[in-house]
């Protein structure tokens, strides 16, 4: 199965498909990358090294593409410019799904995975009885006039497998309208624990400064008198799970600190971020990378263990 991988990041959707193939009787071969991030390209390259990647999508024409069974892609969310009906290439020029629907119209893939942050589905909402947004709409809309079956749902990262409340929206699309596609369901009896993914020995850099904690405190009393949640989280090994890791995780780790006895937290490794997101131990972080570009790449990545789930089950109606 010919795969190209778009908004490819660091190849976390990739990742997840080549899991999911390994049950089947083919192997996913990806024949194009495209991502515009120059640290990001160099995680990638160490992890695929005889890959070719693409820069800005924006800049690359559509016969340069070759002929493929499936199109991957985690693109931003961008407001819409129109409110038209099935207008195509009208609604949505100008922004980065474009260029997923001119892919789409041109080399019609058997199927499709699209990934985005759950607040797409509201994004641009008119009114508050509408079921989801002007954004949101247009992209299913679209789809559908390119000749797709569409599919799309809210999974949750913590449902399999990984320690991390982490929702995402997954839009799905066939071109052969008798599939009936079913989503993955989690496991009633599966648990997690945050301690699962720690490392039992860490350097002392990840712990955070007094200046940096006494700041994160704070502010979070501050924000707790105005009425505001807004503040650090703390977690230990036995927590369940742990708030979702964002691109911002650089700045000050807030979202996520490990408690240490007798000293302040810490901020998880990017090894363990690594982890939180489903990347296996082999998965390689270049030394030429900084922690901060890091922490930027896996905050934007994917849940590899939800799109291997969502793969074993696209992967079943392949043809």
């Amino acid at each position: 199965m010919n795969v190209v991988d778009l908004f490819a990041g660091i190849g976390g959707i990739r990742r997840g498909f080549e899991q999911a193939s390994e049950g089947f009787n083919f192997e996913t071969r990806c024949v194009f990358t495209s991502e515009w991030d120059k640290y990001a390209v160099k995680t990638y390259n160490a992890n695929y090294p005889d890959e070719v990647i693409f820069g800005d999508i924006t800049q690359v024409e559509t016969q340069l593409i070759p002929d493929h069974d499936i199109l991957l892609a985690g693109f931003p969310c961008q407001p819409f410019s129109q409110a038209g009906k099935k207008q195509g290439f009208n609604d949505t020029r100008g922004t980065l799904f474009f260029d997923i629907e001119r892919v789409l119209r041109s080399k019609l893939p058997q199927m499709f995975l699209l990934e985005n942050v759950k607040q797409l589905v509201g994004h641009d909402k008119q009114d508050k009885r509408d079921r989801f947004g002007r954004t949101f709409s247009i992209i299913l809309e679209t789809l559908e006039d390119i000749g797709y079956k569409v599919y799309w749902k809210v999974l949750r990262a913590r449902d399999f497998g990984l320690p991390q409340n982490r929702e995402r929206v997954y839009i799905v699309g066939f071109l052969n309208h008798n599939v009936e596609f079913q989503f993955p369901t989690p496991d009633e009896n599966n648990t997690t624990r945050l301690g699962d993914i720690l490392s039992d020995v860490v350097d002392d850099r990840y712990t955070i400064s007094d200046k940096l904690w006494e700041g994160h405190r704070r502010r979070k009393r501050e924000n707790k008198l105005k009425g505001k949640g807004f503040g650090y989280s703390l977690f230990n090994h036995d927590s369940p799970y742990a708030n979702t890791l964002s691109a911002r995780y650089y700045k000050d780790g807030s979202e996520i600190l490990i408690q240490q006895d007798g000293l302040n937290p810490r901020r998880l490794t990017p090894r363990e971020c690594a982890r939180l997101q489903g990347f296996p131990e082999d998965f390689i972080l270049p030394e030429e990378v900084s922690d901060a570009q890091l922490y930027r790449q896996f905050g934007n990545s994917v849940a590899v263990n939800v799109i291997r789930e969502l793969a074993n089950e696209m992967l079943k109606h392949a043809n």
